[in-house]
Order: structure tokens, then C-alpha cells, then sequence
């Protein structure tokens, strides 16, 4: 019975190879993905040729889609293609990415734990204008009513008031919407058909009876509030398991370049 040859240390290993290869083609495909549902959505609202409407990048549900679509398909093709092609440079790539990356995480985390407040005021002032930019993009639109209807059950910054800041829905506003609120933050009547007029004249003070059996008055930072501390568990779980991804793939990635260069040493001895 022929007996088995045993590994060679110098050995590249094709199962952290093929690992490394397959677990960044999955990156490479969701990055890309990212990327051209982005770029679809800037080709549908016509930012090519409106790039001067651009005023904040967080504003830009889209741009954010190509940012980190963008990225992610970079640092998997590198992973991908340095895995298969035994290249250690662009394993090395792939190491600094994804290390500066998980850096750059684990100092915001740090950062918005010490500064919780300072956090907080930012969030705000974020969701304030999105608020305010609210009818200015169709992404930025869903993006906010998703939230207020389908996610945290809620309406405004603090309350259902903060929709004055809208020059749409402020109670000076010329227009229908004056005084009113998004169809968002309407109650779920359970009708398969949506009454986007069920927030009209919602801010006035005759409607200070029935105004809180027909729209949600908390406000999405409460909520958001609320809901991290239901979900700490999962939320903190799934920190965890991408900054575990993350630190395995570095690990891989060093592990397979040792191995190539330990194979070119052993070619050149």
C-alpha cells in the first residue's frame, strides 16, 4: 500500500486559496451589484447632468449605494483575483483595505460610545435634512417613508411637529400639504390601498382630538432609541460577526501570501 506524502510546509494551501476565492466572490458579485443599482439610480433622477444639485453625499441614498458598492467590488476583486492567481500583491491590497477598514469601524465605535451625545446631536441634524430635502430626491422620499412606515413606526425628528421644517408641509405653505404630515406617518388602517392625503392639516389645532388615532406623534429618534435597546443583542451580534469576517479574511489572506512566498523561496534556493 503506497503511503501518503505528506504536505509540504511550503506548500501554498488550496483550501485557505479556495476560501479566500470563493468568499470573495461573494463580495465581488454584492459589490457589484451595489454598484449598478447606484448608477441605475442616478441615470433614473438625471444626476449626470444635475451634478450641481449634489449638496451632501449622506443625503444621496444612490451615491452611497456607488461608494460602498464601488468599494467593496474593488477589495473583492483583489481578494478574488490575488487568491486565484497565487499574486501577493494584491493579497497584500486586500490586507491594508480590509485592516484600514476595520480600523476606521472600531475607532467610530470607540469614538460613538466615548461621544454619545455629540453621536446623537449629528444623527439628528442628519435626519433634519432629510427632512427638509425631503421632496428634492425620489430616493431620499422612500428612504424617509420606509423608515417613518415600515421600520420604526414613527413621525418626525421628536415629534410629528418636526415636519415644519419642510417648506412643503409648513403650516405657511401656500400649497395642500400645508400643515400636514407625510402619508408615512399615518396609522396602518390595514386598507391594501394607501391614502397618501391622511397626514393633510394633521399639525393644526383643530385636529388635536383625532390626531393621535390617525398618525404616529413619537418621533424617530425616540424610536430608534427604543428599538436599539430591544435589539442590542442581534445588532451587537452582527458587529461582531463582520468584524470576525473581517479579521479571519486578513488572517487568510497573510496565511496564503506566506505560503507563496515561502514556494517562490524554495524555487529560487
Amino acid at each position: 500500500m503506497p503511503l501518503r506524502r505528506r504536505r509540504d510546509a511550503t506548500e501554498v494551501s488550496c483550501c485557505i486559496k479556495y476560501l479566500m476565492f470563493a468568499f470573495n466572490v461573494l463580495f465581488w458579485i454584492i459589490g457589484g451589484s451595489l454598484f449598478c443599482i447606484g448608477i441605475w439610480a442616478w441615470i433614473e433622477k438625471d444626476m449626470f447632468a444635475n451634478i450641481g444639485k449634489l449638496t451632501n453625499i449622506s443625503l444621496d441614498p444612490a451615491l452611497l449605494f456607488i461608494l460602498c458598492g464601488g468599494v467593496m467590488f474593488i477589495i473583492g476583486f483583489t481578494g478574488c483575483v490575488g487568491s486565484l492567481r497565487e499574486n501577493t500583491c494584491l493579497l497584500l491590497f486586500f490586507m491594508v483595505a480590509v485592516g484600514l477598514i476595520f480600523f476606521l469601524e472600531l475607532l467610530l465605535g470607540i469614538l460613538g460610545f466615548v461621544y454619545k451625545n455629540w453621536v446623537k446631536d449629528q444623527i439628528e441634524s442628519q435626519v433634519t435634512n432629510m427632512i427638509v430635502q425631503y421632496r428634492e430626491d425620489a430616493d431620499l422620499q422612500n428612504l424617509v417613508d420606509w423608515v417613518q412606515q415600515d421600520w420604526l413606526d414613527c413621525c418626525g425628528i421628536q415629534s410629528y411637529n418636526d415636519w415644519e421644517f419642510n417648506m412643503y408641509f409648513n403650516c405657511t405653505s401656500p400649497g395642500v400639504e400645508a400643515c400636514g404630515v407625510p402619508f408615512s406617518c399615518c396609522k396602518d388602517t390595514g386598507s391594501a390601498i394607501i391614502n397618501r392625503q391622511c397626514g393633510f392639516d394633521m399639525m393644526k389645532t383643530t385636529h388635536e382630538i383625532d390626531r393621535t388615532t390617525k398618525i404616529k406623534v413619537i418621533g424617530c429618534m425616540p424610536a430608534g432609541e427604543k428599538w436599539l435597546e430591544t435589539n442590542l443583542i442581534p445588532v451587537a451580534g452582527v458587529a461582531v460577526g463582520v468584524a470576525l469576517l473581517q479579521i479571519l479574511g486578513i488572517c487568510f489572506a497573510q496565511n496564503l501570501r506566506s505560503d507563496i512566498q515561502a514556494q517562490r523561496a524554495k524555487w529560487h534556493y
